[in-house]
């Protein structure tokens, strides 16, 4: 192996270490962010640790390209460079991350073309023990359901938050008695076990606890949210104990955590106990290392077709205006591309759909709007896509397309996670369904509104059902924020004439919108009509969308929880409270 390689390795992993030293900075300073209430602060902090990736590769490539004086690797100084990060890996102690680093900097390198997938880690080099030791991350304790306050008092005082606790004593004993109104019916008395991950995670104006209960060879989620409370203390909010829950809190739908974790691979090991149904990519990418999860994903993704014998298919379904959506059925994914061409009325172009999408990813998505993988150069089995797919992939964006061989190559798309269309959900749904539906569907609303996104498009295809209930919006290419819209009421019709007239007759500005409208595309189904009367008209008043907008002017940062409000110890356990719904509103 030359020097000239190793060289060359060894500025590619100290320009990794930089960037990863850099991730750390920025998530250490969540705990001072959380205790001093600075929620803008919190907001700035995941953007700029998400550009971070992208900044650092591109530093990492000009750096390769001095030292090679502008001159290119051929194929075999490309395979001794691999050899040479391989010597590296082996000493690392964070190599997954380091892996998908390499990978970044070699497809930029190539401008991702005539990449060769054995210059690449597409399957991982370095393999840790099934059970690795987790004791320089975690806190374990045996104590009995009698003494569980004691020991709960213990954790919380070894997490030395500036902030105390306006009654501990109370909390602890809310946890108490949600252990025993709403454990699981297997936990019996006596002694259990408790593992804490020993740093809380972070998000939007919360922190969490992560742990998990074990006896007689079981296990479950225990995961306390605390938060700030109206006496300048802190309180626990409730107790999260089942995987589904602690499926939602880290979703895909809510925007990355910030939790210390300089080797990811074990805490993502701890994690899998608690959440079984989620892929590694997910937890990767939940606990803010997206780049990474983007790796697995396509591991993830490239394992399951080796696996499966199915054919990529259009999606179920209206067809979208300016994506075209396809999937794998036995594989839980969807993917998009952009349409060379719009179907009128849509005027926006491939940079805005882009740039829209860079948005949401960069957003706090407010357990509302589904993240994306984006890819380039993406390729597919041609066998396994169906002659129909393949055929309006070749009608509707024929410049995203090349077939080399036996493989088609999509030059740009993006995976996103799959739901059931809200609109094809409502149509099958009983009365029942499609209140708690249209209750669902709303609250997205106003919890995206209230975090500065107006959604645009709102019909109800453009959202989703996940496996939980939960309504999520997908469709982003009319998106703005709010502080850009111009809500208006419609103004009195000055004749009789003009009600019935196919123009307004009245001026619109393109910002402007007129929430009344949305009533005539929303409620055209009584069932849908009915369920919209309980207690979400709001939305369809030029006066609510402006007063949003008067909160997000005043730096009111709302409070939208990744749980059922009904969950929250004050709803449950304090006297004098209605136990509203689960808006958007502060608590």
């Amino acid at each position: 192996m030359s020097n000239h390689a190793r060289e060359l390795a060894g500025i590619i992993m100290n320009r990794f270490d930089a960037f990863y030293r850099r991730f750390l900075d920025i998530t250490l300073g969540a705990k001072v962010r959380f205790e001093s209430k600075d929620w803008l602060g919190v907001q700035l902090a995941g953007r700029q640790r998400i550009r971070l990736y992208d900044h650092h590769v591109n530093e990492t490539l000009q750096a390769v390209r001095d030292h090679m004086g502008g001159a290119p690797l051929g194929q075999e100084g490309l395979k001794a460079l691999k050899q040479a990060f391989n010597d590296r890996l082996t000493e690392h102690a964070n190599p997954e991350i380091a892996e998908s680093f390499y990978n970044s900097v070699y497809r930029r390198s190539l401008r991702h073309h005539n990449i060769r997938a054995e210059n690449l880690y597409v399957h991982g080099f370095i393999r840790r023990a099934t059970d690795p030791d987790l004791t320089p991350y975690c806190w374990q304790y045996r104590t009995n359901t009698g003494a569980l306050g004691d020991c709960l008092r213990q954790v919380l005082e070894r997490l030395q938050l500036a902030v105390p606790f306006s009654d501990l004593t109370r909390d602890l004993g809310y946890v108490d008695r949600y252990l025993q109104d709403h454990g699981p019916a297997e936990l019996r008395g006596g002694e259990i076990g408790l593992t804490f991950v020993n740093t809380l995670f972070y998000r939007n104006k919360g922190a969490y606890l992560i742990g998990r209960l074990e006896q007689g060879g079981l296990q479950w989620p225990f995961i306390l949210p605390i938060l700030h409370d109206d006496q300048g203390g802190l309180n626990l909010d409730t107790l999260i104990l089942s995987k589904d829950d602690a499926s939602i809190l880290f979703g895909f739908a809510r925007a990355y955590f910030m939790v210390w974790c300089p080797v990811p691979a074990l805490l993502v090991h701890f994690l899998r106990s608690l959440l079984p149904n989620k892929a590694d990519y997910e937890l990767y990418t939940a606990i803010g290392c997206q780049k990474h999860g983007k790796t697995e994903f396509h591991r993830d993704f490239l394992n399951h077709l080796h696996q499966s014998r199915d054919q990529f298919e259009l999606a179920p379904g209206i067809k979208g205006m300016v994506m075209s959506v396809f999937t794998l059925p036995s594989f839980d994914v969807v993917f998009k591309v952009i349409k060379d061409r719009f179907t009128p009325p849509k005027e926006v172009n491939h940079e805005t759909v882009k740039a829209k999408y860079r948005l949401v990813k960069q957003h706090d998505r407010v357990g509302r709007m589904a993240d994306t993988l984006e890819f380039t150069n993406f390729e597919l089995p041609l066998h396994r896509i169906s002659p129909m797919l393949l055929a309006e992939l070749q009608q509707v964006a024929p410049s995203l397309l090349s077939i080399k061989g036996d493989t088609l190559v999509i030059r740009h798309l993006y995976s996103e996670r799959r739901m059931t269309p809200l609109n094809i959900y409502l149509e099958h749904a009983t009365d029942e369904a499609v209140q708690d539906a249209i209750d669902e569907y709303a609250n997205a609303i106003k919890q995206l509104a209230a975090a500065n996104i107006f959604p645009g498009d709102m019909l109800f295809k453009n959202f989703g059902v996940t496996r939980h209930g939960r309504v999520i919006f997908y469709d982003y290419d009319e998106i703005a924020y709010m502080t850009e819209c111009h809500f208006r009421d419609i103004p009195k019709a000055r004749y009789p004439e003009d009600e019935l007239s196919a123009e307004p007759w009245y001026s619109v500005g393109p910002s402007d919108i007129f929430p009344e409208e949305f009533a005539t595309f929303l409620l055209s189904s009584p069932r849908i009509r009915e369920a919209f009367k309980q207690q979400h008209n709001d939305l369809f008043t030029a006066g609510y969308w402006r007063q949003l907008q008067q909160n997000i002017e005043a730096g009111c940062f709302v409070d939208v929880f990744p749980y059922r409000r009904r969950q929250r110890f004050r709803f449950l356990y304090q006297q004098g409270n209605d136990k509203p719904g689960d808006g958007a509103s502060p608590p």
